[in-house]
């Protein structure tokens, strides 16, 4: 276990009111649910959200910083290849394929038998031993394929059922987001109408039903920045990661059925807190189910974490080295820094920096 003072752990903890919405659905087409403290939960899991995050790092980073999951890795370097060696298609494709198999990936019909997670600089490390006659060994080729992690990598991890050397561990967890009370999935009954139908021929062209909730959710992710730091080598990299990670965490949104519902929403509070000891989830804020009564329940949701997270802090855990809230109320007052959520991200940016520099964590 790495030592409690060059640990760095940045925990997220957001409250964020959905309208009718189903921005994540079951094998049914149902919104997704959990039960939690003995009630029915709206849900939004956590690959959902990390897969609208990964979207929004596009605006964020270079493509040569981010990585894609696909089973045409083959065509993913043999691409670079032809770039690299003005090499023709197919012979590049061939290649590809070769030094892929060298490096313990399966493949059949020139595609991998799974998804693979690969950035554009892996890519190109692959590339450029395609063509060595003979190829190198298969710890070489496999060195290769885990350097030059992408991000996205780094920060959520690769599994590799192939071979085990080619893993791995994400830096960074999210949890399933789920709602802080009781929820009713309900349905929405809807006809469309063919236009070109005659007035005076009644009726309609389809129709059908979609089913809906709405819901305030908790949502919670940590990253661990020192681990990140042993994916990505340097702590202004590692700084500027959290930061996006943070900014993608709090500002994207799955897109199931965004335009039936239209239900891109802000969050309503946000807080940022760097422990050294361990991540704390404060989900049990939430046991007890919330109850709207008057003012509905975002506003009870943020004081509902507040007081629990204060017994927390007391009973079992330090309070946080450091911790930033962005709200629209006041009820996360005296646990951070009130700020805006721009400047919290620049921030959260130096702080990591300043941590993984002082601590001697850095490249």
């Amino acid at each position: 276990m790495s030592n409690r003072k060059n640990r760095v752990f940045v925990d997220i903890h957001v409250i964020q009111s959905l309208p009718p919405s189903c921005v994540n659905r079951d094998d049914t087409g149902s919104p997704k649910t959990a039960v939690y403290g003995g009630v029915r939960r709206a849900r939004v899991s956590s690959q959902s959200w990390k897969h609208a995050m990964r979207e929004m790092f596009k605006e964020y980073f270079s493509e040569s910083e981010l990585s894609e999951r696909t089973k045409k890795i083959v065509d993913k370097v043999a691409d670079q290849i032809c770039t690299l060696f003005n090499t023709g298609k197919e012979d590049a494709m061939t290649a590809a394929e070769k030094i892929i198999n060298q490096a313990g990936v399966s493949t059949k019909d020139s595609e991998a038998k799974a998804l693979f997670f690969m950035s554009s600089k892996q890519a190109e490390n692959l590339a450029r031993m395609a063509l060595m006659k003979p190829l190198p060994g298969k710890k070489e080729v496999q060195a290769a394929l885990n350097a030059g992690k992408g991000i996205d990598i780094a920060l959520f991890g690769r599994m590799v059922a192939d071979d085990p050397a080619l893993n791995t561990d994400a830096s960074a967890q999210v949890a399933h987001a789920i709602s802080t009370h009781k929820v009713e999935n309900e349905y929405d009954y809807y006809t469309a109408i063919d236009d070109r139908t005659p007035e005076d021929q009644a009726g309609a062209g389809m129709i059908g039903t979609i089913e809906f909730n709405s819901s305030t959710l908790y949502r919670y992710a940590t990253v661990a920045a020192h681990d990140l730091k042993n994916n990505l080598g340097d702590a202004n990299a590692v700084a500027k990661a959290v930061k996006e990670f943070i900014r993608a965490f709090v500002c994207s949104m799955p897109t199931g059925k965004l335009n039936t519902f239209a239900n891109s929403t802000p969050p309503y509070a946000v807080m940022v807190a760097f422990r050294r000891d361990q991540p704390v989830n404060l989900v049990g804020a939430f046991e007890t189910p919330v109850k709207a009564g008057e003012g509905g329940y975002q506003g009870k949701s943020a004081k509902a974490l507040a007081d629990y997270a204060k017994i927390v802090y007391r009973n079992f855990f330090n309070e946080p080295e450091k911790a930033f809230f962005s709200a629209i109320g006041n009820e996360l007052t005296g646990l951070g820094d009130a700020l805006e959520l721009p400047e919290l991200l620049n921030k959260t940016e130096q702080v990591v920096a300043g941590f993984l520099l002082e601590d001697g964590v850095q490249a």
